[in-house]
């Protein structure tokens, strides 16, 4: 590790904190896990790779009491341990901050952060709850509102409520899912830091993350899935990117360029494609969450929106798609204004989005593979004739866009929310990218996925572009939109702080405008 706490040293003879001894988990025609072994030290982070669907939930659902192994044992502190329920695994000192979010939506944040927990006061009104909330949040350095609903949180935020929810229980073991993909990099560091102080006092972290550079930065020992099986454990010390990389997908990963225009490429449109003229647009609380934004979106370009989660990109997103209403302000496409539009309006004249929130947003989770793959061309040829559903036309054109996704699917029958993160999301791209014949809209299209998949995605978008169709990419990555994006709109409490060519563009200047202020602001 980089920039450590002090570090603990356990006495010679210490048993690991967590022991994993040949652990098999089996699904229908899928080897999650098998024959895994895995140790973690008192006083270590300890990160674990590997590729979308390689298993690396599975293993720890199966240490959080969530599955139960087919084969294998669970030694804790030298013990041998049964978790039949997260409950006993959370008793054992093992806590867990999961990918997709286990908050209740109704709730408010201080209500979440205390729901189950034992040192909750018995006897407490909200503002002694909400008190109590903001000291953790201070003390852990994770900036939410108490008092909020978690329903009304961007899904940053509710991430945020996540990684607090289990840092304030203290929990000996915490595995973390993922849990930088909707922080800032200062959110990020400041997370790091709790982390080591964590670990310098005894404790351990498991720490699953596809960013490479944060996995060498904050781990000691990274081990690394490949089709259920581990392929290798390694001190930190001894990595690199290009090593890890290949390691987790059997192959060397070519960086493609993305930004260069091959001589087929369609050109950038002189008139927008898809304009915004000073809309604004309510959050789901009711308040003002966009201000006067207006944009043009060009055929043939990728425009980039930058800025730190919550600061509108929902909502940006969600009326760029006809999902939600604007208040004032209008929607051109072509030129021509567009009103009372919904999301099937949008989708029909050639708009296809891949949304924030893929299980939720983008996807019909109890809803079988098959239909959450089709579900954009359900009235269309072939998969309707005459107003009847073909199941078997159906059937074909989900296996066709799973093959463009390079997702492997055993059953497509069986309910989407089975697949890993990673394949959810390359899924809902491909299916979005069949109809976006004019605009794409993607937020955050990299999120949860490995190394290797990203590069597949982004080239994806950047073949959309070529094809000419305007992509609008919303990313909290900067490297990601200056590799990518033509132009790049800064978007700070709902306003578009300024556009910048990317051939001009100066990454500090970027990080002042996501912050609300400008160079001659602090010249």
């Amino acid at each position: 590790m980089n920039e450590t706490a002090s570090r603990y040293s356990p006495p010679p003879g210490t048993p690991p904190l967590v022991q994993l001894k040949g652990i098999a988990k089996y699904f229908p025609g899928v080897i999650a896990n098998e024959n895994v072994d895995l140790e973690v030290m008192p006083g270590e982070i300890h990160a674990l790779l590997g590729e979308n669907g390689a298993g690396k939930s599975t293993l720890m659902n199966i240490l959080t009491g969530i599955y139960q192994p087919d084969a294998g044992e669970i030694i804790i502190d030298g013990y041998a341990k049964e978790f039949a329920t997260p409950l006993q695994a959370i008793a054992a000192g093992i806590g867990m901050v999961h990918q997709h979010f286990k908050l209740v939506q109704a709730f408010t944040v201080a209500e979440n952060i205390h729901l189950g927990w034992s040192e909750t006061p018995r006897k407490a009104s909200a503002q002694i709850l909400e008190e109590r909330t903001a000291a953790l949040a201070k003390k852990f350095n994770l900036q939410i509102r108490p008092d909020a609903r978690i329903s009304d949180l961007s899904t940053g935020e509710q991430q945020r409520v996540e990684i607090l929810r289990v840092l304030a229980r203290q929990a000996r073991v915490l595995v973390l899912d993922e849990p930088t993909a909707v922080l800032t990099p200062a959110e990020a560091r400041e997370l790091f830091k709790a982390l080591r102080e964590f670990a310098a006092a005894g404790n351990a972290v498991i720490f699953i993350s596809h960013k490479l550079d944060e996995v060498l930065e904050i781990s000691d020992r990274i081990s690394i899935l490949r089709g259920g099986r581990k392929i290798a454990t390694e001190e930190t010390a001894n990595c690199n990117p290009h090593m890890l990389a290949k390691l987790m997908v059997g192959r060397d990963i070519v960086l493609a360029d993305m930004r260069q225009r091959p001589p087929h490429a369609a050109p950038v449109s002189e008139r927008p494609v898809l304009s915004l003229d000073s809309v604004f647009a309510l959050n789901d609380a009711g308040r003002e969450a966009l201000h006067g934004i207006s944009l043009d979106i060009h055929a043939g370009e990728i425009l980039g929106i930058a800025g730190v989660a919550g600061n509108g990109q929902r909502e940006l997103s969600q009326v760029l798609t006809g999902m939600r209403p604007v208040t004032a302000g209008g929607i051109l496409m072509g030129g021509k204004s567009v009103e009372g539009g919904n999301a099937a309006d949008f989708a029909a004249r050639g708009i296809g989005h891949i949304p924030e929130d893929r299980l939720h947003s983008g996807l019909a989770p109890a809803f079988s593979v098959t239909v959450n793959a089709v579900m954009r061309e359900y009235r269309k040829p072939p998969v309707s004739l005459g107003g009847t559903y073909r199941p078997a036309a159906a059937l074909r054109l989900a296996k066709e866009i799973a093959a463009a996704a390079d997702v492997a699917i055993p059953d497509f029958g069986m309910p989407i929310r089975n697949l890993s993160g990673g394949n959810q999301q390359r899924l809902v791209a491909r299916r979005e990218m069949r109809i976006a014949n004019k605009v794409l809209i993607a937020a955050y299209p990299s999120r949860g996925l490995d190394v290797g998949a990203i590069n597949t995605m982004l080239r994806y978008i950047v073949e959309l572009r070529d094809a000419g169709a305007g992509i609008v990419l919303i990313s909290e990555e900067l490297e990601e939109l200056l590799n990518l994006s033509d132009r790049i709109a800064v978007l700070y409490e709902g306003r578009i702080m300024d556009v910048v060519r990317n051939d001009h563009a100066d990454v500090d200047e970027i990080g002042l405008l996501m912050g609300g202020r400008k160079l001659m602001e602090v010249a």
